[in-house]
């Protein structure tokens, strides 16, 4: 399949949408390890001044959390995996389309760290991550006490697995959902979105390019309907750095 060629002139005309961990940050062995490069942060204020502020980031960490590890750079956002959407770069997010997670339910959740060193509990607020990077063996573990959990707390939890991490949130919002209320939002509306993502919460926003005529990224593998794959964050932000200045590239 081709990949995508953006031209100078077109930039202005974007929609950028962003996720970023795996996709223009290099995951840690812990969450809070997570490294920004000063580069990173030039290349996006550029992209963003070249949209006319019509770049956001699209993440299942909080909103308050992005603007800490890019501080102090802040920019639209959407944070919990849809249920925190920024507009305005600075300001508070809209009401959260969802309450906190259950606290009880935390718990249960938060009890499977203790089947060994390594398994590390993420608390997001609307969801949670249990990441076993460091202990990659104990996955089945924490998969299988995950799921027993979910299956009892009824339909509204669902499980996402992703590159050594599991993804507890609840339904009703995705990152997707939350891209269409951006769509329809200035500076955002009638532009051509651009979205690079690389995991299994991304593939929802993935499948609804098409409605807007969108671009669509992947990194570290392809996936089905994209235009191109990216193999690291490294190359990503190479290639939005090449994008900010000229425009005229193709993700290699």
């Amino acid at each position: 399949m081709p990949e995508p060629s953006i031209p100078v002139e077109d930039v202005s005309r974007l929609t950028i949408l962003l996720d970023i961990d795996g996709t223009i940050l290099d995951i840690a062995p812990t969450p809070r390890e997570v490294f920004v490069p000063h580069s990173l942060r030039e290349t996006l204020m550029r992209l963003s001044q070249r949209t006319g502020g019509a770049l956001a980031f699209v993440s299942g960490r909080p909103v308050s959390e992005i603007d800490l590890i890019f501080s102090p750079l802040q920019l639209p956002a959407i944070g919990g995996h849809g249920a925190e959407l920024r507009l305005v770069a600075g300001e508070a997010p809209a009401p959260p389309r969802l309450p906190p997670l259950d606290t009880n339910l935390k718990r249960q959740f938060a009890a499977i760290a203790e089947a060994g060193p390594g398994i590390i509990l993420e608390d997001k607020g609307y969801s949670l991550a249990l990441h076993y990077r460091l202990a990659p063996d104990k996955e089945p573990i924490v998969h299988e006490a995950a799921a027993k959990i979910a299956a009892s707390a009824g339909s509204n939890i669902e499980l996402l697995p992703g590159k050594l991490v599991l993804e507890i949130k609840q339904s009703g919002v995705t990152k997707a959902t939350a891209v269409r209320e951006l769509m329809r939002q200035a500076p955002f509306q009638d532009r051509r979105p651009l979205f690079i993502g690389d995991d299994v919460t991304d593939l929802p926003v993935f499948d609804i390019m098409p409605d807007y005529h969108g671009i669509s990224i992947s990194v570290g593998r392809k996936v089905k309907g994209v235009e191109a794959c990216m193999q690291r964050p490294a190359d990503v932000r190479r290639w939005l750095e090449q994008l900010s200045h000229q425009g005229a590239f193709a993700p290699g």
